[in-house]
């Protein structure tokens, strides 16, 4: 009996390719004529691929996932240097360096009762636009920061309206993009503009790739530590003024008596 095994990678068709990696002929195509993806090596009349191509449509496919337009994903693949599959691994590498909680799916009925917003979009929607959740249709929607949804129903515990506990999370955000902003540009003027400009060593990747790593428990430490101390500054100022207001007004009250 003849067994019938796959092709090695090296020797994938374009059908093959097609199967491998999920996507249709017809868009494998079009990424090579955007110059997405490298030419295959042709013999005969047929073109074969192999893993670098594997690699280059799975980066396309994660970059895409995560926002990527198809110029931005073609720059980024022009300039990267090295292989498609140490790009891929340093995405990915990335990635969950810096997502430590499993999302959890949640329903439109979830977040209406959980908000007591019964027919009011703009709340769901402000929640999208801040990241927090990601529709995947059917009302079903993926909640990025379960630990964030807690606390949120913890505030709603104490009687502060959704709609405040939104604003809040809106300035939050704003402030949180800006350290994080403080510490990328660290990262890329310290260690990945000189990792670039000497062409991007081989041996250099696993300590670039590891300073990554270590940036986003260093980065939150110190956001901690500030925010403690910073916390600590706003609340003996508010609670000073109203001492003082509550003093000035027990004053007026004894006089007038």
């Amino acid at each position: 009996m003849r067994v019938v095994t796959e092709p090695p990678p090296s020797e994938l068709t374009i059908d093959e390719l097609a199967q491998r990696t999920g996507m249709t002929v017809r868009n494998i195509r079009a990424h090579q004529s955007r110059g997405l993806l490298p030419p295959p090596e042709v013999r005969g009349r047929t073109g074969f691929y192999g893993d670098e191509h594997v690699a280059r449509i799975e980066l396309i496919k994660e970059l895409q996932a995560d926002g990527f337009n198809l110029e931005s994903i073609r720059r980024l693949v022009e300039s990267a240097g090295g292989s498609s599959a140490e790009v891929l691994r340093f995405t990915r590498e990335v990635r969950d360096a810096f997502e430590e909680e499993e999302p959890e799916i949640v329903t439109l009925s979830d977040l209406a009762e959980r908000w007591g917003e019964h027919g009011d979009q703009s709340l769901l929607q402000r929640a999208i636009k801040l990241g927090l959740l990601r529709p995947l249709g059917e009302d079903r929607f993926e909640e990025r920061s379960p630990r964030l949804a807690r606390a949120g129903r913890e505030i709603s515990a104490l009687g502060i309206p959704p709609k405040q506990s939104i604003q809040a999370l809106e300035r939050l955000h704003r402030h949180a993009d800006g350290v994080a902003r403080a510490y990328v540009e660290l990262f890329l003027s310290a260690i990945w503009k000189p990792f670039d400009e000497a062409g991007r060593p081989p041996e250099e990747w696993p300590r670039v790739e590891e300073s990554l790593a270590r940036l986003r428990p260093l980065a939150a430490e110190s956001l901690l530590a500030m925010f403690g101390l910073v916390m600590t500054e706003r609340v003996e100022e508010a609670v000073g003024r109203e001492i003082e207001r509550l003093g000035k007004s027990d004053g007026r009250g004894r006089r007038s008596a």
